[in-house]
């Protein structure tokens, strides 16, 4: 292929404008999801794509990819890989992007956010004085975060910087992962229900992807203490919805604070009517700074890939 003939960058779904003004100052640039008939789209125009951006929650679907035969790159906004087929890109020879190393401190910084918006009731705590309750009496007592047990599900960079966090908090880390890190004086746990037992806080920070989906279910609810927080900041496909709405519901575990779910942006009703739930909208990496730096290293892949150079944020 000459890429010099096959410049068009193809949008799965839409990112942050800047970036999709920054590429459309440089190349052709074709937003799918703006296709009333994308299969017509894909079959006229797919000869020219060369690049695929998409992102990490929303991936490139394989049947799209095989429609595009000269696409060489896909550049992924965000960190995951599990909604695209990896094996499958390889066949193709098709490289793959992440935007690493941007992300890390904001979805760390999320994770302890949500654990104390739900150990402390914060939520609840605004609701109780914009709705006027405060002068009929307190609110309810929360729960102490420093000094207690925290497990990390994953100790990758996200894993160490929510670690690194927690000690903040003069907590005691505990995490388990594909095998022990020996540089880490973190208290490892050969498996995620010894993990799970132990924990009075579980972070889930792992990979998603089929091979995890549902790990958390209720066998690992049913280990946790009574008081036990579960904080999910990776992928909802890790957690078990169902199990995880008859735990809260039954009182197996405390709570939960959820930046992510199964389904998104479908939310199950369930969750939503618990008052023991903290929920936001995936947005653990939303914030100003991160997502320009998340467009720079997108931007830098790409242009790189045009100029034949090596890529910056590679993973295959």
């Amino acid at each position: 292929m000459n890429i010099a003939n096959n410049r068009a960058v193809l949008l799965i779904a839409p990112v942050v404008e800047s970036l999709q003004q920054q590429l459309a100052s440089q190349f052709p640039l074709y937003r799918l999801y703006e296709q009333d008939d994308p299969i017509t789209f894909l079959r006229e125009q797919g000869e020219n794509i060369a690049v695929v951006v998409t992102r990490g929650d929303v991936g490139v679907q394989n049947n799209v990819l095989e429609m595009l035969p000269h696409v060489g790159l896909v550049a992924i906004f965000g960190v995951g890989t599990d909604a695209v087929d990896l094996d499958y890109l390889r066949t193709r020879q098709i490289s793959v992007t992440i935007t690493s190393g941007v992300l890390t401190n904001d979805v760390a910084d999320l994770a302890m956010g949500l654990l104390l918006s739900g150990a402390r009731q914060l939520c609840q705590g605004d609701r109780f004085v914009r709705e006027g309750r405060w002068a009929n009496g307190g609110l309810a007592l929360g729960t102490q975060v420093s000094g207690k047990r925290i497990g990390l599900l994953g100790m990758g960079n996200i894993g160490q910087a929510i670690a690194r966090r927690a000690r903040g908090f003069d907590m005691e880390v505990l995490y388990t992962d594909r095998k022990k890190l020996a540089d880490l004086d973190y208290q490892w746990c050969a498996d995620l229900h010894t993990l799970a037992h132990e924990s009075d806080f579980l972070v889930i920070a792992a990979s998603g992807g089929e091979a995890n989906r549902g790990l958390i279910d209720a066998s690992v609810f049913n280990v946790m203490p009574k008081h036990a927080w579960l904080i999910n900041i990776a992928r909802g496909s890790l957690v078990d919805e169902k199990a995880l709405i008859q735990a809260l519901q039954k009182g197996v575990i405390a709570g939960a604070g959820l930046d992510v779910f199964d389904d998104e942006p479908n939310v199950p009703a369930e969750l939503m009517a618990l008052d023991n739930v903290v929920l936001q909208p995936h947005v653990a990496s939303a914030t100003h700074e991160t997502r320009q730096k998340m467009s720079d290293v997108v931007f830098a892949n790409i242009a790189a890939y045009f100029s034949g150079t090596a890529l910056p944020n590679a993973i295959n």
